[in-house]
């Protein structure tokens, strides 16, 4: 089992940037697929990015790909998401998760264990 804590978020304005973190702790992240979700006030819980165990194969929602990158550094039991020219529709809400199965996830239930959630604040 692993234990998933973001950090990073805050409030900033449009076109700024912003990385947010997720630890991981109890089993090694590299025994997980991984992703970023999002939540906004009142909308259902949105895929953003996944990543591969590896760390060698990334994607995107169509909305957020060309701005953002998700990374992880498996040694550090670490992953990212760097988020550049943000706009107020990325205003959410975002959850980092972690998939058991083999493959990259795009659905909530597609993953186990979730982190508790960062505010991200784009304000304009």
């Amino acid at each position: 089992q692993v234990q998933l804590v973001e950090s990073g978020g805050g409030l900033v304005q449009v076109g700024g940037s912003l990385r947010l973190s997720c630890a991981a702790s109890g089993r090694t992240l590299s025994h997980y697929g991984m992703g970023w979700f999002r939540q906004a006030p009142g909308k259902e819980r949105e895929w953003v990015a996944a990543i591969s165990r590896s760390g060698s194969s990334g994607y995107y929602a169509d909305s957020v790909n060309g701005r953002f990158t998700i990374s992880r550094d498996n040694l550090q039991n670490t992953l990212y998401l760097q988020m550049n020219s943000l706009k107020p529709e990325d205003t959410a809400v975002y959850y980092c998760a972690a998939r058991i199965s083999l493959g990259l996830g795009v659905r909530p239930s597609e993953y186990d264990y979730w982190g508790q959630g960062t505010q991200v604040t784009v304000s304009s």
